[in-house]
């Protein structure tokens, strides 16, 4: 297998499929993709339901091994990984950020983006946990708990957290679903911001086209397969195409 890979590349799939057993068969979900996610880019992933999306962010972050294919992040290919090795590269190279925050409701704010270093056995870089804090607004509310946020706040410290190790790439899964318009911009602006300005490279699931109008590009897929991208699309273009493929 060839690769095109270089070092402005965070994510890259080469001919990635997914294929599961199911009572009614193969469920082929993702059917030979290949794609490239440049370094510093933020990139919004839609489709109809069960197009595949959720399955192509499962992979690329290593949660999900694919049926064939390659998937390689920061240069390193998944595939050839063991399992100790691959929860390793996740830590260090990979931040994730969910609709539910999975924060811990007993722990500050900072010792909720600590715990994944303390989990590790790490030791806990002070400095930088403040700093993550700091780059998503929260640094005056570091000594918080979960209960005493608010929602968008909340999703902030998550990032934050997914933050703290300096990954090569941050997944988000429907990150703002469960937050309010106001504070589901105010992290879509965070996000954003984060890509432009700081080099992040943000790989988005969504289903709602104002949210990937906040991406520099807008990938579609439908039936396991890529078969679309707008690039600095607004709502309204993103939501025809997304029309289009659900006719």
């Amino acid at each position: 297998m060839t690769s095109t890979i270089t070092t402005d590349v965070a994510v890259a799939l080469d001919g990635v499929t997914r294929t599961y057993r199911s009572r009614a068969g193969e469920v082929h979900a993702l059917r030979g993709v290949t794609h490239t996610f440049g370094r510093g880019t933020f990139t919004a992933v839609m489709g109809p339901s069960g197009s595949g999306k959720s399955t192509l962010l499962q992979v690329a972050a290593g949660l999900d091994r694919p049926t064939s294919g390659e998937v390689v992040i920061g240069g390193r290919p998944l595939g050839r990984l063991d399992e100790a090795a691959l929860t390793r590269l996740r830590r260090t190279s990979m931040g994730f950020v969910f609709q539910s925050y999975n924060l811990l409701d007993a722990l500050t704010a900072y010792d909720n983006v600590a715990l994944p270093a303390r989990l590790a056995g790490q030791r806990v870089d002070r400095a930088a946990v403040r700093r993550a804090l700091g780059e998503v607004g929260l640094d005056g509310l570091a000594h918080r708990r979960p209960p005493e946020l608010s929602g968008g706040q909340q999703q902030r410290v998550a990032i934050a957290r997914a933050l703290h190790t300096r990954p090569d790439v941050l997944f988000a899964d429907e990150p703002t679903g469960a937050l309010d318009r106001t504070s589901g911009r105010q992290v879509l602006e965070l996000l954003r911001s984060l890509s432009d300005h700081q080099g992040q490279t943000v790989v988005m699931v969504t289903h709602d086209p104002l949210a990937a109008s906040y991406a520099h590009s807008t990938l579609f897929l439908a039936d396991g397969l890529v078969v679309g991208r707008l690039d600095r699309a607004d709502a309204g273009r993103i939501a025809a195409a997304m029309s289009e493929l659900e006719r």
